[in-house]
């Protein structure tokens, strides 16, 4: 008995992709040392924390939506391949070649993307595009853009904080982004500023999005635009928790151990918060939609 055409066309596309191995197997070799330089020296910091936690989510969400999705792979044109993945693979070798880490992590995921489409097709892709977009996350973002974000940041955190505490009656004058409280002279860091927060938060709450109100672009910049002053929020009340403990449990407590847990503590609130705002936020915005349609 012969087998439909259908079935025949679809057992041949699936074989298309199995035999793009050597693409699979040469983007492994390319990830492996990028992903243990940036586990050394990105994302052991609290600037890159987030990223591991985004790899393993937004390789979770590839996993789902391939289980979910109807549409067959069917393999892309490799000259729209060739002119993706040859520029992501010269930015990769640059990066590598000269310590540049963001170029080569750039690099690498151009070329996750051009061997993606390569095995899965622009229909497939366009399916996977949100956990595609959200590994994006996961890449160091350009010291000038943190430089020239995180400057006003700080001026704006410590300014707010030593309102609040002036007005409470703390001791407390303000000299640029340098604190002075009693007898301690304290330095709002980039660490204080808020870009960590935000960054984190936006790729958890757009993780939190995905998992309870599916890939809706609008509804996730929505989320992200309330996200920033959430996180600013939150680091303008680490940094008066962190005044407060120099000014009543010395320098040495407020550093140490309490520096720490200030920080998880207050992330985790403010997560919290993001998503007790999403649980007013959708209603509203579900009402619009069905407004508008």
């Amino acid at each position: 008995m012969l087998a439909p055409a259908s079935n025949i066309d679809e057992r041949r596309r699936l074989l298309d992709v199995a035999t793009q191995w050597p693409l699979i197997a040469g983007l492994v070799l390319l990830a492996i040392p990028t992903i243990l330089t940036l586990g050394e020296e990105h994302w052991s910091t609290e600037a890159g924390a987030h990223a591991p936690l985004v790899l393993v989510t937004g390789g979770w969400m590839i996993y789902r939506k391939l289980r979910e999705t109807a549409v067959v792979p069917e393999p892309g044109s490799g000259t729209k391949v060739a002119l993706l993945l040859i520029p992501s693979l010269l930015f990769y070798v640059f990066g590598r070649a000269y310590d540049y880490l963001i170029l080569e992590a750039l690099g690498l995921y151009g070329a996750v993307i051009a061997i993606a489409y390569r095995l899965a097709g622009g229909k497939l892709l366009r399916e996977l595009s949100f956990p595609l977009f959200f590994l994006a996350f996961a890449i160091p973002i350009p010291g000038w853009v943190l430089d020239q974000a995180t400057a006003p940041l700080k001026h704006f955190a410590s300014s707010i904080t030593t309102g609040v505490l002036q007005f409470a009656g703390v001791p407390i004058v303000r000299e640029g982004v340098t604190l002075y409280v009693a007898q301690y002279q304290l330095l709002v860091e980039d660490a204080c500023a808020g870009m960590n927060a935000i960054v984190g938060l936006t790729s958890l709450g757009l993780f939190y999005a995905y998992i309870m109100r599916g890939t809706s672009w609008r509804y996730c910049l929505l989320l992200m635009l309330f996200i920033l002053p959430i996180a600013v929020l939150a680091n303008v009340v680490r940094i008066i928790v962190l005044v407060l403990l120099t000014l009543y449990a010395g320098d040495q407590a407020a550093q140490g151990f309490l520096h720490g847990t200030a920080g998880l503590v207050l992330f985790g609130s403010a997560l919290l918060l993001v998503m007790a705002l999403d649980s007013v936020l959708w209603p509203l915005f579900r009402k619009r939609e069905i407004a508008r349609a």
